[in-house]
């Protein structure tokens, strides 16, 4: 077989180092990766769920019970269902999205800072 007709890709992803963020003074970890198939998914239902926001809840269910670990997710649902630490759904999509960044290894960018920090 020719070189140029074959490529092995190896044994995949080998990200180890965990990912965490906190809310509401919970912090909540994360599986140190994900498989690309998960992201790819969430892609493609953002696009399709356009204004229809119980498919676009289910995806973000979805998202996240594959992204959090048990015990966290546990937590994580009970803080959702909690009547006095509300979490808006603006916060819950940039959770998301930071989520999406740490996996893909792609960060959104930013504005670019001055040479003075601002």
């Amino acid at each position: 077989m020719s070189d140029k007709r074959f490529r092995d890709f190896g044994s995949g992803n080998s990200i180890t180092e965990p990912i965490s963020f906190k809310l509401h003074n919970e912090e909540f970890h994360c599986r140190p990766s994900l498989q690309g198939k998960v992201l790819l998914e969430m892609a493609a239902a953002a696009q399709a769920t356009g204004d229809d926001t119980s498919a676009a809840a289910t995806m973000i269910d979805t998202f996240f019970a594959k992204a959090l670990l048990p015990e966290s997710l546990d937590r994580f649902n009970t803080l959702l269902n909690d009547p006095e630490k509300i979490v808006t759904v603006e916060t819950l999509g940039e959770i998301a999205g930071w989520l999406t960044e740490q996996y893909s290894g792609r960060p959104q960018q930013g504005p670019e800072q001055s040479a003075s920090g601002q």
